[in-house]
């Protein structure tokens, strides 16, 4: 059993190492105001992030043009405190892989959670 769970942490590593990864850590998020400044600040949106869910889907979908792995730390914790948070999250980045294929792209976002 241990050589198959390193065989899978082999693969997860190489997998990952492939995508730009962003961790968001969701205890920080509480409100709308650390919401936005925190995806800005560990997502390096530009100094005319609007702070709003359009301008986050703009922003999301400009850095998806690559494969990308948008990895949401404590999501219980956001879930059970914060759920519309949570809910955006999940929402607004479906739009952005939905907004990708009907243009004939590929779907590049990948939002994991710990939930």
């Amino acid at each position: 059993m241990r050589h198959a769970t390193n065989h899978t942490q082999e693969r997860y590593h190489t997998f990952k190492n492939e995508m730009q990864t962003f961790i968001i850590k969701g205890k920080r998020l509480k409100n709308w105001k650390t919401f936005h400044a925190e995806f800005k600040k560990e997502m390096h949106f530009p100094d005319y992030y609007g702070e709003n869910m359009d301008a986050w889907i703009d922003c999301i979908d400009e850095l998806s043009d690559e494969p990308t792995i948008l990895q949401i730390e404590n999501g219980k914790y956001l879930k059970e405190n914060v759920p519309e948070l949570f809910n955006a999250i999940l929402e607004c980045g479906a739009f952005v892989n939905y907004r990708k294929i009907e243009v004939g792209e590929k779907p590049n976002l990948i939002i994991a959670t710990d939930y």
